[in-house]
């Protein structure tokens, strides 16, 4: 079975979960799938493997605690220890298929802009190679960053009796912006570099589209 099946899987037969071991074992879950150098093939058949045990556990009457322990976090780093790193080519794909969404959404927001500003404001559909190069690796650093702070914070936030989500979200929710101000700030301050051509809205939005599309067969 595919990872993709195997995860559908896990959130049909998760329903059956009793609260505490739901708790328990979504926290597990979590820390596991955010170890993203990990093959994630293996990742979900382990997960798969342990959601049974504790299904199984559960109709004896066993917490998932029972079966597990009272550390899962440590449990959890055990097994990552001994999982198998994702292949290269899927790492690659990943981290290529994020910039290539990133890309895609910036073309589509330029594209409505360039269609529906003009009714408001005048604005120009020249595009400059390198000032658009430039932005596009900040944008692109800025945001790996911003996702990697994410993934911290939410790794500290599992395995805690005592929950904190709006301190969490409060620090998640600043990353976001920070991330967003430096890409705003370089927008608006990065000089016009080098020869410059006319990219109009309807160009845009279908090269916008077509990354969609090619960001889409990265993922199968």
């Amino acid at each position: 079975m595919e990872a993709k099946q195997l995860i559908e899987l896990n959130n049909q037969k998760r329903t059956g979960l009793s609260e505490e071991n739901e708790k328990y074992y979504s926290d597990f879950l979590i820390y596991m799938r955010l170890q993203l150098s990990l093959s994630e093939q293996r990742t979900e058949e382990i997960l798969m493997e342990i959601l049974d045990h504790i299904i199984d556990g559960q109709r004896e009457g066993k917490t998932a605690r029972m079966i597990l322990g009272d550390d899962p976090k440590a449990y959890a780093d055990d097994i990552i220890e001994q999982l198998p790193n994702e292949k290269k080519r899927s790492i690659v794909a990943f981290v290529s298929s994020l910039a290539i969404n990133l890309l895609g959404y910036f073309m589509i927001i330029r594209g409505l802009l360039l269609l529906i500003g003009p009714m408001f404001k005048e604005i120009s559909s020249e595009v400059y190679p390198v000032t658009s190069g430039i932005l596009a690796l900040i944008t692109f650093i800025s945001s790996l960053i911003g996702v990697k702070i994410i993934f911290s914070i939410i790794k500290h936030s599992l395995f805690k009796e005592k929950q904190t989500p709006v301190k969490d979200s409060i620090k998640a929710g600043t990353m976001g912006m920070v991330s967003m101000g430096i890409i705003i700030c370089a927008t608006y301050f990065l000089p016009d570099l080098g020869p410059s051509f006319l990219f109009p809205w309807y160009a845009s939005l279908i090269s916008g589209a077509s990354l969609f599309g090619i960001s889409y067969l990265l993922k199968k």
